[in-house]
């Protein structure tokens, strides 16, 4: 199991992770060729879920969080040192903690203009 120095230190990589796929504008042209691609066929559900993740950052946080914990745990050699349901409850660990800066972060926006 992760301790908790390294568990904030991922819920803070996957909050900025979350970040930059979502909004940052370094990424504006991919988004924008995949809104372009969605655009020419409006009725497609592979496109629209796509378009639907990549503009979530619930959705997009939760699998920014389990590519960061599953590159983490299999980086240091320690994926097989727990049972993967500890792995699931550090991936749910991470998301929440990512997804708690993000509205963090939008409440912030909101208040200070």
């Amino acid at each position: 199991m992760i301790d908790l120095t390294h568990l904030a230190l991922l819920g803070l990589a996957g909050y900025r992770g979350t970040q930059l796929a979502v909004h940052d504008t370094i990424l504006d042209p991919v988004r924008d060729r995949i809104i372009g691609w969605h655009e020419r066929r409006l009725s497609s559900r592979p496109r629209n879920a796509v378009v639907a993740l990549i503009s979530c950052v619930y959705c997009m946080g939760w699998w920014v969080s389990g590519a960061l914990l599953a590159t983490y745990l299999l980086a240091t050699g320690t994926f097989h040192q727990a049972p993967l349901l500890v792995h699931g409850i550090e991936w749910l660990a991470v998301a929440g903690l990512a997804v708690l800066l993000n509205r963090l972060d939008d409440t912030l926006s909101r208040i200070t203009g």
